[in-house]
């Protein structure tokens, strides 16, 4: 039975001598191709500051109101300023923006 003992500790031992080398190869290798490629890669494109971006897109032409939002909103405002919330002439304003609009 020593014997039995003896020979799986020595297993034991070599098995994990072989793993902890066998880790320390692969971390080795890993390094040296990062290496590889960090010199084989291309270097970064400089950014040019002196251009100026592209102009966003034009936004689209607001779509004509109806005249029964117009009603619709000259009524909110009319409610408006019935209960206070609106002074005569930010009624007149916000009327003439509507009609204008």
């Amino acid at each position: 039975m020593p014997g039995l003992i003896r020979g799986v500790a020595r297993t034991a031992v070599v098995a994990g001598t072989a793993t902890a080398v066998s880790n320390r190869v692969s971390r080795r290798q890993a390094g040296r191709w990062a290496e590889q490629e960090a010199q084989q890669a291309p270097p970064p494109q400089q950014v040019s500051y002196q251009q100026a971006p592209p102009p966003p897109p034009p936004e689209p032409a607001a779509a004509p109101v109806s005249m029964d939002s117009k009603i619709d909103q000259l009524k909110e405002l009319a409610t408006l300023k019935e209960q206070g919330i609106l002074t005569e002439a930010e009624f007149e304003a916000q009327k003439a923006r509507i009609l204008n609009g």
